[in-house]
């Protein structure tokens, strides 16, 4: 009567029919002769099957084992693909890092440790995404991401929430703005000035226009945009002076006078995981990169 297989007779029947021997696939499996001879007749037993007669000493396959090599072959080339999985994942994780940020953080800190990030682990796909931080959240708690970083305030409910930088605002404008020769610009400096801003919904704005309410301040017009990125560009066409936060302002260094800005307005730079999900070891690879970017003192350089 047949019987089931186990996987090691599985295995050591695969092994002599890829090696042709018994000795063969000995050192395949790193065991000994009489144990696979020993194997292959439990396969046999078990199978009810002649797989094999002898011809001059040597093991000559029936029609019968090839036919179950062909279904065998299949099942270990399976095996294989887990394998090589493992051995990635143990490599770099999961694989894949799916990352968002706000747009300020992409185009500002975020490139930077990506590529160091990919430098280290040059395996791992990543999938980058910048958005308003009213999506970000959503995609966390719909699983669509691993990691979320954000310069705005986030609702940490169902999120485990970690701050990784804390800064300040600064003020940018054109270099050779009138202002442009003071060390700081003060709030009452934007009196009866053209002032870039951005939505009502920013904390930036929010916080700008709370302490422009409290000192009386009232500009000459503003411009309103969506992103701070678009700010800087405006104020370094000479549009007009902007509030906005460091790690933006530092990719428009160049082309731009960025001085301090009193009132403090604070800027806090978060990560957000889903509480009810396990970080990756790759999300936590990534985590550690961004971290020690943001421990750089010149991540933030006014000028």
């Amino acid at each position: 009567m047949s019987r089931p297989l186990n996987f090691r007779q599985i295995e050591a029947f695969h092994a002599v029919m890829l090696a042709g021997t018994t000795t063969g696939a000995a050192q395949m499996l790193r065991t000994t002769q009489p144990s696979i001879s020993r194997l292959l007749g439990q396969v046999q037993q078990a199978s009810g099957l002649k797989l094999f007669d002898m011809e001059r000493g040597r093991l000559r396959p029936t029609r019968e084992a090839k036919d179950l090599f062909d279904t065998v072959k299949r099942h270990f080339v399976g095996l294989e693909r887990i394998e090589d999985r493992l051995a990635a994942m143990r490599r770099s994780g999961s694989g894949v890092l799916r990352l968002a940020c706000t747009p300020a953080l992409g185009l500002g800190v975020l490139p930077g440790a990506v590529e160091a990030f990919a430098q280290r682990y040059p395996e791992v796909h990543i999938n980058m995404q910048t958005m308003g931080s009213q999506y970000l959240r959503e995609g966390l708690l719909h699983g669509t991401y691993d990691v979320v970083v954000t310069a705005a305030p986030l609702d940490g409910a169902l999120l485990d929430l970690h701050v990784l930088h804390e800064s300040e605002a600064v003020c940018v404008m054109r270099p050779d703005h009138a202002l442009a020769a003071q060390d700081g610009i003060d709030i009452l400096d934007l009196n009866a000035r053209r002032l870039l801003v951005l939505n009502a919904d920013d904390d930036v704005y929010l916080q700008l226009r709370g302490a422009m309410q409290a000192h009386r301040v009232q500009p000459a017009s503003e411009i309103e945009t969506t992103y701070s990125s678009t700010i800087c560009a405006l104020a370094a066409a000479g549009h007009g002076l902007g509030v906005v936060n460091p790690y933006i302002a530092a990719v428009f260094a160049d082309r731009l006078a960025i001085r301090p800005f009193t009132p403090r307005l604070p800027v806090r730079v978060c990560m957000a995981y889903p509480a009810q999900t396990a970080v990756s070891t790759v999300t936590e690879a990534f985590v550690e990169i961004l971290a020690q970017r943001f421990r750089d003192p010149g991540i933030i350089s006014p000028s």
